[in-house]
């Protein structure tokens, strides 16, 4: 009788049950969280063991905080719902701007010191997201998409000085795998739709073995089981220029998850109060902690699992605890992270080209809800894209400023997330127009 009260969201399914959806959370959600290891490793220059050794930390940290935001602790921490966290792509062109100014020590110093950060300002934020409306995160979310486009197309190509660089075989192989996603997407249906661009990840690393591009040396003598020690690259370093340029990507990250939570909350019959959305925005600060000192990356609320929880009607959060368990357990195995480090460039490139292309696209959606008749919002998501494209397109536009500032404006997702939010307090924060109402 007292299950039969419990509300859905609290629902324990039979184990088998919980254990296949689980697992399909964590397929359709990998691609996307270690692909942002892949891009950060590439554009900073570590080499192949360092960069799973990135993939193992990113695994454990998404799969603690997907445990934090479904099981949660006490009144303080985790949204409890059936939410899934993961590498965050608002991170990526910061965390490179940063290793290339100042080292990757102050990548996760910065991050450390973000998610601090965070898990300070959860409960203001959760009370002031009314100063976060479409306008803002719509913007924000189609610059994050549009600016990495040009690290996927570097992933592609590789270097310029490289004999091999825009190579017909790697062109060939990239847009092969974006017909195959694509191809996938028009004509699969179910799970195997879900999992079209790690479908895409597999079949062009297959094809890339046979072309030759393939490199796995390093995989034979990684171990079956073990973490990186804590702080791998040594004791984090906390330039100001870094450390503010993170702590706006937490906001911005935060604005994103702050959607996603309020989408699942509508999904599952359990609206998110403003108290639920600060432990859930607390728990993704706790995730820039653990980054910070795991090697790990700031995490946010997964898209792609909240369009799952709305497809398969699933709403137990025990479903994502699950899910959360196996990304820890699959982030124990330094072999696996080895193998996705190994995967060529323009493997890696093309899914990302995919993927940020679609953070893109979905930025685009939240603008639908956006009224442009007389509210300046055509003008403020104008100025942002333009001002936020800027140091994309001209990449040495501010290389006359001290290095603190080429950090915070020469990153296209700390400079938009700031114009828009000034722009929309201008535009709806001030004393208002005559003909306003």
């Amino acid at each position: 009788m007292e299950t039969a009260l419990k509300h859905p969201v609290d629902e324990v399914l039979p184990p088998a049950r919980l254990g296949l959806l689980g697992l399909q959370h964590v397929l359709a959600m990998y691609t996307g969280c270690v692909t942002v290891p892949l891009v950060f490793g590439a554009a900073a220059g570590l080499d192949t063991h360092t960069v799973g050794l990135l993939v193992n930390a990113d695994l454990v940290v998404a799969g603690l905080i997907t445990l934090l935001q479904a099981l949660g602790i006490g009144t303080v921490l985790g949204v409890r719902l059936p939410v899934v966290a993961g590498a965050t792509f608002t991170a990526v062109t910061p965390m490179i701007l940063i290793a290339g100014q100042y080292g990757v020590q102050a990548v996760y110093g910065s991050m450390l010191a973000a998610g601090l950060f965070g898990v300070l300002v959860a409960v203001p934020f959760a009370r002031a997201v009314r100063f976060f409306p479409p306008v803002v995160t719509g913007s924000v979310i189609t610059v994050i998409g549009l600016s990495l486009i040009g690290v996927g197309a570097g992933l592609i190509t590789g270097r310029e000085s490289a004999p091999d660089y825009a190579s017909p075989p790697k062109l060939a192989l990239a847009f092969g795998i974006v017909l195959v996603i694509v191809l996938l997407g028009r004509f699969a249906r179910g799970l195997v739709r879900q999992l079209g661009v790690l479908i895409g990840l597999v079949g062009g690393t297959i094809a890339a073995i046979f072309l030759g591009m393939t490199d796995f040396s390093n995989v034979g003598g990684a171990a079956w089981l073990g973490i990186a020690q804590p702080f791998h690259f040594g004791a984090p370093h906390f330039p100001l220029a870094a450390v503010v340029s993170m702590c706006v990507v937490m906001l911005v990250t935060f604005t994103e998850s702050t959607a996603s939570m309020l989408a699942v909350g509508e999904m599952t019959g359990r609206p998110v109060t403003s108290r639920d959305l600060a432990r859930g925005l607390a728990a993704e600060g706790v995730s820039g902690v653990l980054g910070g000192i795991m090697n790990g990356f700031l995490d946010t609320a997964f898209g792609q699992n909240v369009g799952l929880v709305g497809i398969t009607k699933v709403r137990s959060r025990y479903v994502t605890a699950v899910a959360g368990g196996i990304l820890v357990l699959l982030g124990l195995i330094p072999k696996l992270g080895e193998v996705v480090a190994a995967l060529p460039g323009p493997v890696v490139g093309a899914a990302g080209l995919v993927m940020f292309a679609t953070v893109a696209a979905l930025g685009m959606g939240i603008l639908r809800a956006v009224d442009f008749e007389d509210t300046g919002n055509l003008l403020i998501i104008a100025v942002t894209i333009g001002v936020g494209l800027l140091p994309v397109v001209a990449p040495k536009i501010y290389h006359s400023f001290p290095a603190w500032a080429q950090v915070i404006a020469g990153s296209a997702i700390t400079s938009a997330a700031l114009t828009a939010f000034v722009l929309n307090l201008l535009f709806h924060h001030t004393r208002r127009s005559s003909t306003a109402e």
